[in-house]
């Protein structure tokens, strides 16, 4: 029994200074995390320059009264951590305490998001404002996004709706969403090079399916022909969908993210009433 606990106590010897490198980097970290973009990050970088450049240079002088000076502020830094953070520390042991909820409150922000863009896509529809919106989920979409105008702007309807009106300078191409953000404007997308398509679709349902067909997002469509939605993923384009219906299908999409066929999700049909219904008929009217 002696021989184990001493054979605990030696592994533990010999992992001990890597769990205390770690737990200071997770701590380092956190501060840092919290503390990011807020003006007392200014102030702490500058406390910090200024006593380490005098620490240095009291140590190669070797100013006694200066270095047990600096000694002492240092032993500080945590009591001017608190004073200078007081309200970002307050938050971040709030953000802390509230773990439990994250993930609910995640959802709600994402629910908050789709109901944002149904409000917009219902009013472009009813004006017959033609629109291509991108949802990313876990495929990036950098290389599109670093080609495209740089939005990076809190998702609203009325955002959206200014966007794609018809005199706006970024009304062309698609808006790409991440998360509850407006990545990106005037986005190029990649077209479906699906010949029957080509033949039966616009530049914009046809972009909506090429992006689909790359990654596994999901792209939204209003015609501006018809005012009609249309849904992209995975390659497929399902048109026509009900406003009433538009809400439960992004959220199936993009919330869940379910993982089965595109057909499961818009509900079981005959083969023939599905073609009909994705636009693969050579008698569609093309769409814009």
């Amino acid at each position: 029994m002696i021989d184990i606990l001493q054979l605990l106590q030696d592994i533990w010897g010999i992992f001990n200074p890597f769990v205390e490198v770690a737990i200071l980097f997770y701590i380092i970290y956190t501060l840092l995390y919290f503390l990011r973009g807020s003006r007392g990050s200014h102030i702490l970088a500058g406390i910090v320059t200024a006593m380490i450049c005098m620490t240095i240079i009291s140590d190669w002088a070797e100013f006694e009264v200066l270095s047990w000076l600096l000694d002492t502020l240092w032993s500080m830094v945590a009591i001017m951590l608190i004073v200078i953070f007081q309200p970002e520390l307050r938050r971040a042991f709030a953000q802390l305490g509230s773990t439990t909820s994250f993930t609910s409150d995640r959802k709600e922000k994402k629910k908050e998001t789709l109901n944002e863009v149904v409000i917009a896509v219902e009013n472009m529809a009813k004006t017959k404002t033609g629109a291509l919106i991108v949802f990313e989920r876990q495929i990036k979409m950098d290389s599109i996004i670093n080609s495209s105008v740089s939005l990076n702007a809190k998702l609203n309807s009325l955002l959206i709706e200014s966007i794609f009106f018809h005199n706006s300078p970024l009304h062309d191409g698609a808006i790409i969403i991440k998360k509850d953000t407006i990545s990106a404007g005037h986005a190029i997308l990649p077209l479906s090079q699906d010949q029957t398509l080509i033949r039966t679709l616009g530049t914009r349902h046809r972009a909506a399916i090429g992006i689909t067909e790359e990654t596994d997002a999901v792209a939204l469509v209003v015609s501006e022909e018809t005012g009609s939605i249309s849904i992209a993923c995975r390659g497929r384009l399902k048109r026509k969908i009900p406003s009433d219906k538009l809400l439960r299908y992004l959220s199936t999409l993009v919330l869940s993210g379910q993982e089965g066929s595109f057909k499961s999700i818009f509900g079981t049909m005959a083969e023939n009433d599905e073609r009909a219904a994705f636009g693969f008929t050579r008698t569609s009217l093309p769409e814009e």
